[in-house]
């Protein structure tokens, strides 16, 4: 298993369930030292799985290549993809910066493509499967959420595309798309963080993605707080 983005929020918590549930993960970061310390970590807690942590940037094809020969090398097969890595970067579009506007596609929309394209030959050779998370924000857009929305409602399209391109082949991909989710990654409602997702719910529905038979395909879930915001949102 690969795990973009996979030292904290979604991703760690997606890389601790699949350790726990006995898998074999390679989780990747921009930090090197902090990816193979959150490794070795998820390991020691868990000896029914294995993890390994290399450093990736998903904007870096290269970097992606080489955590997946780390996973070919390591255990011989590639079974699935979480495509996770994300960044997000909220502000009206009169003060949204180019820089930002750049960052944000080239992670969360570029960066899916080019993890999807690092992990392609491997997971067609295994029967595989791609999930990417995506976000109740790639199908409802709101004020300051310019990149942010774009970036995610490009990832669905992608993934829904690709989902297409790829079952004749074996390799089954689905999106995971939750709501408001309590890892600080978004600061737009502030307050009290009790009514939100848990990272945890987000892995649980990526394991069961991941755990499905083989001829059933949940090709789209969408994840929402069983409360509504105190202001309301999804």
């Amino acid at each position: 298993m690969l795990v973009t983005g996979g030292t904290r929020g979604i991703g760690l918590a997606v890389s601790r369930s699949l350790v726990v549930a006995g898998a074999r993960v390679v989780l990747t970061g921009r930090d090197a030292t902090a990816a193979a310390e959150i490794a070795a970590a998820l390991a020691a807690d868990h000896p029914s799985g294995e993890a390994v942590g290399v450093a990736a940037d998903v904007r870096d094809p290269a970097s992606l290549r080489a955590a997946v020969a780390v996973a070919a090398e390591r255990y011989g097969r590639l079974d699935a993809l979480v495509a996770n890595a994300g960044v997000g970067r909220m502000a009206h579009i009169q003060e949204l910066s180019d820089d930002d506007w750049r960052e944000v596609i080239d992670t969360n929309l570029t960066g899916a493509y080019h993890s999807v394209r690092a992990a392609l030959d491997a997971l067609v050779a295994s029967g595989g499967t791609i999930v990417t998370i995506g976000s109740l924000a790639g199908a409802h857009a709101f004020a300051g959420g310019a990149a942010y929305n774009a970036s995610k409602f490009g990832l669905v399209g992608f993934t829904e595309a690709i989902m297409h391109d790829l079952r004749e082949l074996g390799v089954r991909v689905a999106t995971v798309m939750p709501g408001s989710v309590a890892t600080g990654f978004s600061r737009r409602s502030g307050g009290d963080d009790a009514w939100k997702l848990q990272a945890e719910d987000v892995a649980e529905a990526v394991l069961f993605v991941l755990r499905n038979p083989g001829r059933a395909l949940p090709s789209r879930i969408e994840l929402r707080p069983a409360r509504r915001r105190p202001t309301g949102g999804n």
